[in-house]
Formats: structure tokens, sequence, C-alpha cells
């Protein structure tokens, strides 16, 4: 069995909302790994400008199922959180599971009568998200993130069981990064602490004692940046710095990073919402991997949460240009956002069969091609359904985040 996560920022265009949306750069990924579980977890239903948009999104999910790379996935269900006139529970999260017809036995948990149901049909649910039994969803609370007016962040958890094999899909989209100035202050970043305490609540929620504890894949947009005042300070590690402040507040409104010599060339302009360094090429050479020792985020979570080895460039921001596809915006640090997590119990799940070299892939999506502001991630994997077992059944699984 594949079973595939995808994680698209959005769910259609925003740039330009009055195109019809294609899923076709999606579903080549589809038809490369030949999944018979596909798992899709989108952030930011309806794009940026949502209000304009949110109608383009139910002909883009008939696209989708009807779409010939879907045509032998006989069973779908689909829950899109599309009610933006509801604040306080708006969420924008949009979950898409797809099963292929010769996957007979597998079951959707119902979380109000706490068993297991078996899937039949194609459903798609947006109106009435907070009494739908087959999930969980929970916004934020306002304090966590007190800068903003409102917020969007939140999680959405189904579960599922595929023969005697059963796990948690959780989708989540964590807190920004809001200004490039606050976040160069100390390390590490208050928006740092604020994302950890909102994936320590999603932790504690879907492992606490109303359900069996289960393993589980936990897969979105989390926000993780580069600890900002570290990776400034060694990407201008030979600069001097130059503040401009407002003459209204006397706030800073800039950072100037100039070479000691050499003319003092400009290497970095900092602003609320502008990162313009002079080489965005230390971003995509060797895939970044320089600058993983500044993702530290997750270590806080070390004892609950895994991951494989990053081997692709950071997923975020991408310039939305479509002649663009491997630029990145001058807006912030370029930074691994899009990420594909689990618990323990669901890493000794995957299966890398000897024989097999590209058996489990932990990659991007369009690496050469626009796909909006972030690129989707993907994780290639075979499930084990009976571990332990003499005659455990081993599946092709791949996650897109």
């Amino acid at each position: 069995m594949v079973f595939l996560l995808y994680r698209p920022y959005i769910l259609l265009p925003y740039t330009n909302p009055t195109p019809k949306p294609t899923p076709h750069r999606k579903l080549s990924t589809v038809q490369t790994h030949r999944p018979l579980f596909v798992a899709l977890h989108c952030q930011e239903v309806g794009g940026k400008n949502y209000e304009a948009s949110m109608t383009h999104v139910d002909s883009f999910i008939k696209e989708l199922l009807s779409s010939d790379a879907m045509k032998d996935f006989s069973r779908a269900r689909v829950y899109l959180d599309k009610n933006y006139k509801s604040q306080e529970q708006f969420t924008a999260l949009g979950c898409c599971y797809f099963i292929h017809e010769s996957l007979k036995n597998i079951q959707q948990f119902d979380f109000k009568a706490k068993k297991f149901r078996k899937v039949f049909g194609k459903e798609v649910c947006s109106d009435a998200l907070l009494s739908a039994a087959t999930l969980e969803k929970e916004k934020f609370p306002q304090d966590y993130f007190p800068e903003s007016k409102w917020s969007r962040k939140g999680f959405i958890r189904t579960r599922w069981a595929l023969a005697d094999c059963a796990f948690d899909l959780v989708n989540i989209h964590l807190f920004h990064d809001a200004s490039n100035l606050v976040a160069w202050e100390k390390s590490p970043s208050v928006y740092s602490g604020t994302r950890q305490k909102a994936l320590g609540f999603v932790l504690d929620r879907i492992t606490d004692q109303r359900f069996e504890r289960l393993p589980y894949f936990i897969f979105g947009d989390f926000n993780f940046r580069l600890d900002s005042k570290q990776v400034i300070e060694s990407l201008c590690s030979t600069a001097s710095v130059q503040t401009v402040r407002s003459a209204d507040t006397n706030e800073v409104d800039k950072l100037i990073f100039r070479e000691s010599d050499n003319d003092r060339k400009v290497v970095l302009q900092l602003e609320k919402k502008l990162f313009n360094y002079i080489n965005q090429d230390v971003f995509r050479e060797n895939n970044g991997t320089l600058l993983l020792e500044f993702d530290r985020e997750l270590s806080v979570f070390k004892e609950r949460l895994h991951e494989l080895d990053i081997s692709f460039p950071p997923s975020y921001p991408y310039s939305e240009d479509s002649s663009q596809g491997k630029q990145y915006m001058n807006t912030r640090c370029p930074a691994w956002c899009d990420r594909i997590l689990m618990s323990a119990s669901a890493k000794d799940l995957l299966v890398k069969p000897e024989n097999e070299e590209k058996s489990i892939t932990y990659d991007n999506i369009g690496p050469n091609v626009c796909m909006g502001d972030h690129k989707p991630v993907y994780l290639y994997f075979r499930l084990s359904t009976g571990a332990g077992k003499p005659h455990a059944n081993k599946h092709k699984c791949c996650v897109v985040q």
C-alpha cells in the first residue's frame, strides 16, 4: 500500500484567483508512486485572499476526485474548513483522503461512538466540521498569539485502521514570525516559544486519556524558522550593523549589515517583512544543509517527535512568480517550515526492504517550478500492518506535507 500525505500550502493559487485551479502537478507524484492510500493535508484553504477565492475550492475538489490519476480511488473523505465568517472557529485547514479500490480493509474512527467504521463511497464535508464525528478540530486560543487580531492557526486529527495497524493523521498550522526585527532580538526568538507552546498543546491533546494512544503522523506548516539571531550572525560575521530608526517613534525600522571593507557593501538588509541577503545560493547549495545547524525548534520535542533526515532546500518563502520556480522571496529568511514528523511508534511502522534503495524518500515536490510560496514535501515509505507477526503485510507509503 502506498500512503501519501501531501501538504501544499494552499488548495488553489491565490496570486490570481480567477483562473480555474488545476491539481496536475500534485497528481504526478501520485502517478509516480502509485499509492493505495493518499492523505492530502492543506493549510490556507482558499488562499490568502480567501473571501474572493473560496468559491473555487469546490471545483478544485471536484476535478481532483474525477481526475484520471485518481480514477482507481473508489473511496474518499474530504474535510474543508471554509467558513471564514466564523472567526472563532475558522482554521482554513483541509484534509483529503483517497482510498484505492484494491484496498479492502480500511476503517475510520468515529470519535463520538469511540469505534472504527468501514469506509464506503466518497464524502465531502465542509459545512459542519465541528459536529463531524470522524475528526477532531481545534483552533488555538487567541492569547497564544496576541500580536495578531485573530488567527486561523489550529489542527485537525483523523484516525485510521488498516488491517491490524491503526494510526492518527494530524494536520497542523502553527504561528508565523510576525516581524524579522523581533525574531532577531534574542535566541531563541519569542516566536519560537509561541510555536513550542502550541505544538505542545497539540501533542498533549492527541495523547491524552480520552482515546487509546496510537502511533501518529503530524504534518503541515509548523512555521519552524532558523534561529534568526544565530544565523544572521553567521551569515554576517564580518559585517558591521547600522540601525535605522523611525523619526516619529524612534523604534527600529531597519538594520543594515555592511562589510567592514570591500567598499562597505551591503550584505543584509533586515526590516519587519524584509530579509534581503546578498547571496541566496547559500540556501540552495547542497540543499542548504549547512544551515540545518540553526534549525533547532524541533529539538525541544526530541523525546516525542521524530523526523527523517532532511535532504531538500528550505521550503519557504519561494517566489510566486511562475517564471521563478527556484527563487526565494526577500521577505523572510528561508527555512524548513513544512515538515513531516511522527511518534516513535509511527516511525517503527516504516519498513525499508533491503532490495529497494528508494523505499523511503523524504523530499519536496516541484523543485524547479512555481508551487506557491511553500514547496510541498513528501515522505514515501512502506507501512507495516502486522509488525512482529510472521506474515506481516508491507505497504508502500508516501507522505507529502
